[in-house]
């Protein structure tokens, strides 16, 4: 399968993963080697939690901002859809209404 095979990790996983690295004051390379794992993986786990504690570097989104930029996202689309059909709908009034 070659090194594009990535395994799936259960958050549970991710979570003692990143504890040990807080609890061990061992380097996430370190961490990582112990547990069998490649270290960028678990330089990102580490990264997003830090994150999500509200401790990443500034301007990095926590998943749950994240999730809400993506939700708005989609409804502005959906608005602008909505308001392009509106405006096609109210020109076509207007000019039956020429008549």
């Amino acid at each position: 399968m070659g090194s594009k095979y990535t395994k799936r990790y259960t958050e549970e996983f991710k979570r003692d993963a990143i504890a040990l690295v807080d609890s061990s004051g061992k380097t996430v390379t370190a961490v990582a080697r112990e547990l069998g794992i490649s270290s960028e993986s678990l330089r990102g786990w580490y990264r997003r939690a830090k994150a999500d504690q509200g401790e990443g570097t500034s301007g990095e989104l926590t998943s749950v901002e994240r999730e809400e930029l993506k939700r708005l996202r989609k409804e502005v689309r959906e608005q602008q859809q909505t308001i392009e059909i509106l405006k096609k709908a109210t020109a076509f009034f207007v000019k039956e209404n020429d008549r």
